[in-house]
């Protein structure tokens, strides 16, 4: 198959297209490498460590006594309201900003369609994460004893005592001040601290089939993160409410949303009918990455004769579904690469990382150590050649791109060819010099800026600066290379980056000093 004949259309829902627009907006403000949109699941590992560190703090001043446990956590904030008060109110309103980050990095890969195939492992490990970090927050509230914790703690009885597998209702034990012991307090705290040590795991065993997971934001974002929760902990400092009263139906209270929704939801509803609708999502979240979802890409396929194990794509595959085997050639200590097919994202950043994937080998086929079968680095090299013979003008610009970014096929002229990959990952940095030995004036790198895949425009970069191998040789002029990041839906702002291009190049001698690759990014 051509790569003229595959189709690169995305389609794309009405409410993808309105976080898209969403997202790119954030981009303008904040830059694709701080958009705090592009970095929720590392922004949630941030929140939770925010979350542990102030915690250990107030734990230490915890008395976990029924008489001392209320009076303790509002000591933080009356005395000492200049470091465990700020701690405290830390320490809420990080756990708040944590369930929404949550929910929205849920909410965000849903969208984006990231939870079958090889995502479907991350999907199916996030999704009782959802649900200990509610554990562990509303069981948090309960800590405080004031009449919004006995509030909650009465409707959370209630709750579970809707299910038929408890001898004696739970409620029982709220219905006098002499029913609640220390004991109890002491059972809170191990919930409230054993439910985040399980997090911890979970969130670990969350990432393992991603290779560079990315686990904290770049400092920018997470210093201005930390700064904002400070500020807000300054400003709005967290109190407790009016001491909890069991003799006392509380009338009026401070409700915090973001965890204790469900209790509202109860009453509004009944026990039975809450209990089904978190059955529900619950079960569907589960069965979602199982139904079928089309059909499934080919994987990278490893041609042996010319595997030498280098490693290259082992190291540069996003999501570790490449390991290193004895080579079948049988020579000793020297290892072939072999792909997992249930981890293989069908990306080709491993055919762009091996050494053999040269457009200047001889030989009537091309054939590399490691390349994807429905577009491999042969036909790419034909589709570069034809397209280079059909370009004229003074002019002629090659466009690489990737399936998932701005079409590329809209940029095409008498004096413009565009070839659009998988993922921009896969474009071996020789297939640039390729590109301008053939004839071409200047050569358009472009992707989606917050890759698909993860790492396709971080190893582009660094193979056309020199940083990684197989890297761009630095006897190729680089003022006729440009970089643009453009992401679908921004066509034009990335033909307006190739306009630009065009009056750099043409005010370009033809002969000057190399000097590093300049980097655009389109801007809608």
């Amino acid at each position: 198959m051509s790569m003229s004949d595959r189709s690169h259309i995305v389609e794309q829902s009405v409410g993808l297209r309105f976080y898209l627009r969403l997202e790119h907006g954030f981009d303008a403000f904040f830059g694709a490498e701080l958009n705090p949109w592009r970095h929720l699941g590392a922004l949630g590992f941030l929140l939770f460590w925010i979350i542990s560190v102030s915690g250990f703090y107030i734990y230490a001043v915890l008395d976990t006594s029924v008489e001392g446990v209320y009076q303790s956590i509002a000591w933080l904030s009356r005395e000492q309201w200049y470091l465990g008060g700020v701690l405290r109110s830390l320490h809420r309103y990080a756990a708040d900003a944590f369930v929404v980050v949550t929910v929205l990095h849920l909410l965000r890969e849903f969208l984006l369609g990231r939870f079958t195939g090889f995502r479907r492992f991350s999907w199916l490990t996030g999704v009782p994460l959802i649900w200990l970090i509610y554990i562990s927050g509303i069981v948090g509230f309960w800590l405080k004893w004031d009449q919004l914790a006995q509030f909650s703690a009465v409707a959370t009885a209630e709750w579970f005592d809707a299910l038929p597998i408890f001898a004696t209702p739970l409620t029982r034990n709220f219905l006098s001040a002499a029913a609640v012991s220390d004991r109890l307090f002491s059972l809170f705290v191990f919930v409230h601290i054993g439910v985040p040590l399980l997090l911890i795991f979970g969130l670990w065993f969350h990432i393992q089939r991603i290779s560079r997971a990315e686990v904290l934001p770049k400092r920018a974002l997470s210093l201005g993160t930390l700064a904002m929760l400070m500020v807000l902990s300054l400003a709005q400092p967290v109190t407790s409410q009016q001491p909890a009263d069991l003799s006392l139906v509380p009338s009026q209270l401070g409700f915090d949303w973001f965890y204790l929704f469900l209790h509202p939801l109860m009453y509004v509803t009944s026990a039975g009918m809450l209990w089904a609708l978190i059955v529900a999502l619950t079960l569907f979240l589960f069965i979602l990455p199982l139904l079928p979802h089309g059909r499934a890409s080919a994987i990278a396929r490893v041609h042996p004769d010319n595997c030498n194990g280098c490693r290259r794509c082992f190291d540069d595959c996003p999501y570790a579904a490449i390991t290193m085997v004895p080579h079948t050639n049988g020579r000793p200590g020297m290892q072939l690469a072999e792909v997992l097919p249930d981890l293989c994202a069908s990306c080709g950043i491993c055919a762009g990382s091996c050494p053999s994937a040269t457009p200047f080998r001889s030989g009537p086929e091309l054939v590399t150590g490691i390349d994807m079968p429905q577009m491999p680095v042969s036909i790419l090299r034909e589709d570069l050649e034809e397209r280079l013979e059909k370009l004229s003008g003074e002019q002629k610009i090659v466009v690489f791109g990737c399936d998932q970014g701005a079409r590329v096929a809209d940029l095409e002229e008498r004096d413009v060819a565009s070839l659009s990959l998988i993922c921009i990952g896969m474009l071996p940095p020789s297939f640039i010099e390729y590109a301008l030995r053939g004839g071409a004036a200047g050569v358009l790198v472009s992707g989606c800026r917050g890759c698909v895949y993860r790492l396709g425009n971080l190893w582009t970069e660094e193979r056309l600066t020199g940083a990684r191998e197989p890297h761009l040789r630095a006897t190729v002029d680089r003022t006729r290379l440009t970089i643009a990041w453009a992401d679908r839906g921004e066509e034009q702002a990335l033909a307006a980056t190739l306009t630009e291009f065009k009056k750099t190049l043409a005010n370009t001698p033809a002969h000057h000093q190399i000097a590093p690759p300049k980097r655009m990014t389109a801007h809608v």
